[in-house]
């Protein structure tokens, strides 16, 4: 809907210019002929008229004699005028018209095939002061990186440095860098793991597959706390370029949309994933749960809710690598910390975010955030007590 609008409205917009500028090869030269023969005419009724006030003695024959001299000066000039346009006027109308037609057709199609070229479609509308405010990926991350705790040494560790030791010696290596993207994401050193995933995309080009792409993006979400940054966009924009139908590539670009103040357009990309399916997809709780926050935000009708998920979802859902899981619950947390810090919400929203960051080991924020929620609810007892026991559940307080 929004793509076929905005095609229409551009479409209008370009027609309208080329129409003003084209309009002179449309009428032809028939303005300037109308004009050369409107002053030979006007002349020649000067003329009559001297005729008559001669005849009716109003001149005499002096004065008469000279008026003709001057009159009939002016109109050989006019004569003259006429004679030059004559060439102009004799252009076939037809012809003209049928060339304003092809230059207004090659213009359109020059300037669709130049946004097509240069332009992204599939990018939805952003203001300037949201691209203004909106960080950056090394920004997100160095935010990221102090709010959550360092990742603990593994026995994986000594391998990791074995295998960088040998990429340094194989600057050419696309699959040795993906097995190290994989490696560190598997310890959640998850900015280091964006940056190897970097050069495998870097290395491949424009022969980057929409996985790689769409890894790129994933582990860039993850270095940066769930946040979708403007070069893990332009990744997801690649990605689903070459594949529109990526499931994970269509689910992060929705989660970009929440982020960017477009719950109504995430809405319909989580409605068109939940279509697609399949039902027993790893990914579809989490559609589900996408949908229905684009929904509240949006003010759209919530869809059905579903059943609660059976043996065979649970196995599912275990399919799903841990980075996939801890990007999507980083997405999740993200949306809802902005949308209250954004538009507030109930105590309840307030307590399943400060739960959330306990699990994720962010206890700074955690605090912060409870201290936001206590300020803002410090009339309310109930509401309170709802918040308390979250922060109790952490282990933030008594």
């Amino acid at each position: 809907m929004v793509g076929w609008l905005f095609w229409t409205i551009a479409g209008l917009v370009a027609i309208a210019g080329l129409g003003l500028a084209l309009a002179p090869l449309w009428r032809g030269a028939g303005r300037a002929d109308r004009r050369a023969s409107y002053d030979v005419q006007l002349i020649r009724d000067q003329l009559r008229e001297l005729d008559a006030d001669r005849a009716r003695g109003v001149l005499s024959a002096e004065e008469a004699a000279a008026s003709r001299v001057e009159i009939s000066r002016r109109l050989i000039a006019a004569a003259d005028a006429e004679a030059a346009e004559a060439p102009a006027a004799t252009a076939p109308h037809r012809l003209s018209r049928r060339a304003a037609a092809l230059a207004a057709g090659l213009g359109l199609a020059a300037a669709a095939a130049l946004y097509l070229n240069l332009g992204s479609p599939g990018l939805p509308d952003q203001p300037r002061a949201v691209r203004a405010e909106r960080p950056d990926q090394a920004a997100a991350e160095a935010l990221a990186g102090r709010q959550r705790p360092a990742p603990a040494p593994t026995a994986d560790d000594a391998l990791i440095d074995r295998l960088r030791a040998a990429l340094a010696e194989r600057p050419e290596d696309v699959e040795g860098r993906r097995l190290l993207a994989r490696s560190l994401a598997a310890t959640e050193r998850w900015p280091e793991a964006r940056a190897a995933q970097a050069e495998v995309v870097a290395l491949l080009g424009d022969a980057a597959a929409p996985q790689d792409l769409v890894d790129l993006a994933e582990l860039g979400i993850m270095a940066a706390g769930g946040y979708v940054s403007p070069e893990s966009e332009a990744a997801l924009v690649r990605a689903l370029e070459l594949d529109p139908r990526h499931p994970a590539g269509r689910y992060y670009s929705a989660l970009a949309l929440m982020q960017a103040g477009h719950p109504d357009l995430a809405h319909g990309i989580f409605t068109a994933l939940l279509a697609d399916g399949p039902p027993d997809a790893p990914w579809i709780e989490a559609v589900r749960a996408g949908m229905a926050e684009a929904a509240r935000q949006a003010g759209l009708a919530p869809a059905p809710v579903a059943p609660g998920p059976n043996a065979d979802d649970v196995d599912a859902a275990a399919a799903l690598s841990a980075g996939e899981r801890q990007a999507m619950v980083e997405g999740m947390v993200a949306q809802l910390g902005q949308r209250l810090a954004e538009s507030g919400g109930p105590p309840e929203d307030w307590a399943r975010l400060i739960r959330s960051l306990g699990v994720l080991g962010r206890r700074d924020q955690a605090t912060a955030i409870l201290a936001e929620a206590r300020s803002s609810f410090s009339g309310d007892a109930a509401a309170l007590a709802a918040i308390d026991a979250a922060a109790r559940d952490t282990g933030l307080g008594p």
